[in-house]
């Protein structure tokens, strides 16, 4: 039975279930989440969380997590942790501890074997240059293998003898015996067990026979009871072998059914594991968390918050046709999150000094700011205030054009949350450039207003520069330049980066922004939306830039 949330539009999936669930299919929904351990979650993934843990929810049903370790040349205890950490933190967790294919190894050989018994499965020594020539292609039969009628007694001895390591890697395989005149290539006697002298992060050396992922797979789905499988497109034509296997051995009914739905495709970014992984490996990136990565943990690091990853999951939507969607709606999702949650604070990204001249020396004092206008129970911050201070070089120009209604000769301005201040000097340096800006305070325009009650159309951020703390600010950008960087004509998508991707500024920031703890979302006021690093540390602050206020690249 489903627990009804009207927020979450329905779709074929949700549709699919209600009606195997009317018909008496399945006594309750089950699902699971089974990433290989061969690299970091991405955004792709955040998807496919959010559908089979965000099902199990709605249906009072339980998702499993499931590491399909079946490589064990490419998977690694470190992806194994990161995965767990970035699934709890996206909102979602599971029961017991979670699962792995390597529980199951001896049923799977064990599974093997009944085929082999019942003659559907054979050892076969071809080469993979053999193999995939007698494979054959879609619109010709395949040559059956010259070992494809080897007698069951012998099959079975030698597949005991690779299971026992007496045979090199690449020499032998076993394979299913299906129909080798089969449109569908995956049916044509696909290999389902293969020797890897590989040390496995589980298991160890206990192996060196290891079952191919569409054999695993599909297995341990009947063996956890899994009602409904959700895989992405790409798998429907793995669908009949899915099938098949199951119906072939003795595991326990109903059978799982899979279903597959559109992947995620997002523009300016890629999402293949092996090509993040080479962004890595040529340090084009500065690892996996690097906050410019579309994984989960770079996103984490740049200070996207999970509610804004699941909203954005909802809006794409399930269906079964391929698309790609525009970078801009994720960015609005952390937007829209993050306006309603981001504490805001000043900083100077590109310092110009302002000293307040009718300001008494060695005074200060301090102003009450609003920490969230979004939000009340945020309440407010003492801001203080000296003869001197930070604003930016882009909030002055001296020569200002009509519609500038920042700081200018003689121009009055409102500083946030302070009092106005008239522009009465410009100071340079012997290059020319403007170096300090000589200024006069209104006392009586103390929190931003004054008796008379003028109005000024400039309010500047800024920093007293007495009380002001120096830190390195990371301006990120997107990784790559073209939309869809992996499918331009004629270049590698490592040709696509954008140089400009990140930057990094020294900046003034108020003392409010002192310990303020990691990945707690931030706005600098009139600037963006930031996050404090790992790296942070006091009296050296670092920050990332999370987001801009607004769309920068829409008119790009």
């Amino acid at each position: 039975m489903r627990m009804s949330d009207e927020t979450k539009p329905s779709h074929f999936i949700r549709e699919k279930i209600d009606a195997d669930l009317a018909e008496g299919r399945y006594p309750g929904v089950i699902t699971r989440f089974p990433p290989e351990p061969n690299g970091y979650l991405h955004i792709g993934h955040a998807k496919s969380i959010c559908l089979n843990f965000g099902l199990a929810q709605e249906y009072q049903g339980r998702c499993n997590l499931r590491f399909d370790d079946t490589n064990p040349v490419k998977e690694d205890q470190e992806y194994v942790d990161s995965i767990q950490e970035d699934v709890r933190w996206l909102g979602f967790d599971w029961e017991n501890e979670p699962l792995f294919a390597s529980d199951y190894f001896e049923q799977m050989y064990g599974f093997a074997v009944e085929l082999i018994e019942k003659g559907l499965a054979y050892v076969c020594t071809l080469s993979p240059e053999e193999f995939k020539e007698y494979r054959g292609v879609p619109t010709r039969p395949g040559t059956p293998s010259p070992h494809r009628d080897r007698p069951v007694e012998e099959n079975l001895d030698l597949f005991q003898r690779m299971r026992a390591g007496e045979f090199e890697d690449g020499t032998y395989v076993l394979r299913a015996k299906i129909d080798m005149s089969s449109p569908n290539l995956h049916m044509r006697d696909p290999a389902i067990y293969r020797i890897r002298h590989a040390s496995h992060h589980r298991t160890g050396d206990a192996w060196c026979l290891y079952p191919i992922y569409d054999f695993a797979h599909c297995l341990e789905d009947a063996l956890e009871q899994i009602s409904h499988s959700l895989c992405t497109l790409e798998f429907e034509v793995h669908r009949p072998l899915y099938n098949w296997i199951l119906e072939q051995v003795s595991v326990p009914r109903p059978l799982p059914e899979q279903t597959e739905f559109a992947r995620l495709n997002l523009t300016y970014t890629v999402m293949s594991k092996r090509k993040l992984l080479q962004l890595v490996q040529e340090e084009k990136v500065r690892g996996w968390d690097d906050p410019r990565m579309p994984t989960l943990s770079g996103m984490r690091r740049r200070g996207y918050p999970p509610a804004a990853i699941r909203k954005f999951c909802d809006k794409v939507g399930i269906t079964k046709f391929n698309s790609l969607t525009e970078f801009e709606l994720l960015e609005f999702c952390v937007r829209e999150e993050l306006n309603r949650v981001a504490q805001r604070r000043m900083a100077v990204l590109d310092p110009l000094k302002v000293v307040i001249t009718n300001y008494p020396e060695g005074e200060e004092e301090f102003f009450e700011a609003q920490n969230n206008p979004e939000n009340e129970a945020d309440g407010t911050r003492q801001v203080p205030f000296s003869r001197e201070i930070w604003i930016d070089r882009a909030d002055f120009m001296e020569e200002a054009p009509k519609k500038f209604f920042r700081l200018a000769p003689g121009r009055e301005v409102r500083l946030r949350s302070a009092c106005y201040i008239t522009c009465n000097e410009v100071i340079k340096n012997e290059a020319g450039e403007v170096v300090e800006l000589q200024c006069s305070w209104d006392p009586e325009s103390r929190g931003g207003g004054t008796p008379d009650g003028r109005r000024v159309k400039g309010t500047l951020h800024w920093v007293s520069a007495r009380h002001a703390l120096p830190a390195e600010v990371r301006l990120y950008d997107r990784l790559f330049l073209e939309a869809q960087p992996d499918q331009v004509e004629g270049k590698e998508f490592t040709e696509c980066l954008n140089p400009d991707s990140a930057q990094i500024v020294n900046a003034f920031v108020e003392p409010a922004l002192d310990g303020f703890a990691a990945g707690s979302p931030l706005q600098f006021e009139r600037t963006g939306y930031f996050t404090t690093d790992p790296d942070s540390a006091p009296g050296a602050l670092v920050f990332n830039r999370t987001a801009t206020l607004r769309d920068s690249w829409k008119k790009k």
